[in-house]
């Protein structure tokens, strides 16, 4: 890998990517019932536009797919590629392989001696090319991501060394002993995927890793601080796609000039509503008049009525949601409709559908 011009990393135009899609977001339901977690709308594209960007700036260009859930849609929407900069491949799990797993899925397509993996739900700004550096310099067989966070209990926790090797990885504890977790996104060695065992489930923290670590392997970590966010929830979703939208993280996918909102071609917004906070309003969705959307998803075709507040939330494709209703934190299925004057709370989830009656009834509950 050359330098650039100013000494940085140079493109990676010897590293080839691996992308995994194939979980089927059990956790964001019921968006995840039309689309595949990564195909979701964020920030105006689907998700994996987002970091297909990403890891084309790098200078990397060909990219397999690890696809799986309605695997289709991924091919339908991006093809080969070509139109994207790209050089694309898929390869569909035919069952759950775990990570590791699904990694050795596709080794048959890989080329170069180092191989980026992604897992396709996290948001990240990293520098794909020191993380390359990384990995070169310490002439290490794997090179994990590890990101720092408040409150790792929830977390793995993943200590390395001085010299940035890792030296274990320890499953979630009231009392973790590192602040360092693996923040999805390495770097292979290729003959390590190849080594994996395959046409089984394998987990790359539980089984690769310390398999690895026992036969004195070295395994570095890149510990950085850029913006990272794990996707997998409704409210990171959410806060994901406006912090794309405000330009907190830029990205090349943006549709549009970061700012407060974000209007999709089509959409028809009244001139006395106020969008802001990072929102999406979707193709040929309406916002009628007084009605206030802050930091939310307005999926294309939906309809906002009047004096509507949507605070925090996802409003799915072709929805309607009535006059007075107050929305916070709330997910809202495709074609659902929701009356006048109801109130809906933070983790109110109302499926494909699903007719809310008039009335100022308040949930935030499931609705099926």
């Amino acid at each position: 890998m050359a330098a650039g011009p100013d000494g940085s990393p140079g493109p990676l135009h010897d590293a080839e990517a691996v992308v995994l899609v194939g979980g089927k977001g059990m956790r964001l339901r019921p968006l995840t019932l039309s689309a595949p977690k990564p195909m979701l709308p964020t920030a105006g594209v689907p998700f994996l536009s987002h970091l297909l960007a990403r890891i084309r700036a790098a200078g990397i260009r060909h990219v397999v797919l690890g696809t799986s859930y309605k695997a289709e849609v991924f091919a339908e929407h991006f093809g080969d590629g070509s139109e994207f900069g790209l050089e694309l491949e898929y390869v569909v799990e035919d069952e759950p392989l775990d990570t590791a797993g699904a990694i050795r899925n596709v080794a048959h397509l890989l080329r170069e001696k180092d191989v980026l993996v992604f897992n396709g739900d996290i948001l990240s700004g990293l520098d794909l090319r020191s993380l390359v550096e990384t990995h070169r310099a310490g002439a290490a067989e794997v090179t994990l991501h590890l990101v720092k966070v408040a409150d790792p209990r929830q977390f793995g926790c993943v200590p390395t060394d001085g010299d940035g090797r890792v030296t274990a990885f320890l499953e979630k504890t009231e009392d973790p002993p590192v602040d360092q977790i693996n923040a999805g996104c390495y770097v292979f060695r290729r003959p390590v995927i190849e080594d994996i065992p395959a046409g089984r489930r394998v987990s790359v923290e539980r089984e690769t890793f310390p398999g690895l670590l026992a036969a004195g392997a070295r395994l570095q970590g890149h510990v950085d601080s850029s913006y990272w966010l794990d996707m997998g929830t409704p409210a990171a979703y959410v806060r994901g796609s406006a912090d794309l939208v405000r330009g907190e993280l830029p990205s090349a996918a943006l549709p549009g000039t970061p700012g407060e909102a974000l209007l999709l071609p089509g959409a028809d917004v009244a001139a006395d509503a106020v969008v802001d906070g990072g929102s999406t309003i979707g193709a040929g969705a309406v916002v009628a008049e007084r009605a206030r959307i802050t930091g939310s998803m307005v999926f294309d075709g939906a309809r906002i009525g009047a004096e509507t507040e949507v605070d925090g939330c996802v409003i799915g494709a072709g929805a309607r949601i009535g006059a007075g209703v107050a929305l916070r934190g709330a997910v809202i299925g495709d074609g659902a409709v929701i009356g006048d004057e109801c109130e809906l709370l933070d983790g109110a989830r109302v499926w494909p559908g699903v007719e809310i009656p008039a009335g100022g009834v308040r949930f935030s509950a499931d609705r099926r």
